[in-house]
C-alpha cells in the first residue's frame, strides 16, 4: 500500500504531527468537552430518576385514589340500594293500606248495594204478589162471576213458591 510507505521521510513527519494533533486533541476533549457531556449525562440522568420517582408516587396517590373511589362508590352503591328497599317497603306498604281501605270502601258499597237489591226485591215480590192476587180474582171474577179472596190469596203463594219466586 503506498500511503504506508514508511521509507519516503514525509511519512514519518506526518505520523509525528498526528501523534501531536491526537493528543493536543485528546487533551482538549478530556479537560473541555468530555466533562461538559459527562455533566449533561449526569444531570439527564438525576432527572430521569426523579421523573421516575415522581412517577411512582404519583402511581401510588392515583392508586390510593382509585382505592377510595372504589370504596366510596360501593357505599354509595350500598345507601343507594338500602334507599330503594325502604323505598319499596313504604311504597309497598302504602300500596297495601290504600288496598285495604279500598276493599273496605267496596265491601261496604257492595253490602248497600246488596241492601237496596233486596229491598228492591222483596218490594218487587211484594207488588208480584199483590199484582198476582189482584189479577187472578179479577179473572176469576170475570170467568166465572165470584170472587174468592181467602183461596185465591194462598193458590198464588202456592204458584209463587213452586216457581221460586215466593
Amino acid at each position: 500500500m503506498p500511503q504506508l510507505d514508511f521509507g519516503n521521510p514525509l511519512m514519518i513527519a506526518q505520523i509525528v504531527w498526528l501523534l501531536i494533533i491526537f493528543g493536543v486533541l485528546y487533551y482538549v476533549l478530556a479537560t473541555y468537552a468530555l466533562p461538559r457531556v459527562e455533566a449533561v449525562l449526569e444531570d439527564r440522568r438525576r432527572r430521569i430518576e426523579g421523573d421516575l420517582e415522581a412517577a411512582q408516587a404519583a402511581k401510588a396517590e392515583a392508586d390510593a385514589a382509585i382505592t377510595a373511589h372504589r370504596e366510596a362508590t360501593s357505599k354509595a352503591r350500598a345507601e343507594a340500594q338500602a334507599a330503594i328497599a325502604a323505598a319499596m317497603q313504604s311504597a309497598q306498604l302504602e300500596a297495601t293500606q290504600r288496598s285495604e281501605a279500598l276493599a273496605a270502601r267496596l265491601a261496604d258499597q257492595i253490602n248497600a248495594a246488596e241492601a237496596r237489591i233486596t229491598a228492591a226485591r222483596d218490594t218487587a215480590m211484594g207488588a208480584l204478589r199483590q199484582v198476582s192476587t189482584e189479577t187472578t180474582e179479577a179473572l176469576l171474577h170475570r170467568l166465572t162471576g165470584q170472587s174468592e179472596q181467602a183461596a185465591v190469596g194462598p193458590a198464588v203463594d202456592r204458584a209463587l213458591a213452586a216457581r221460586g219466586l215466593g
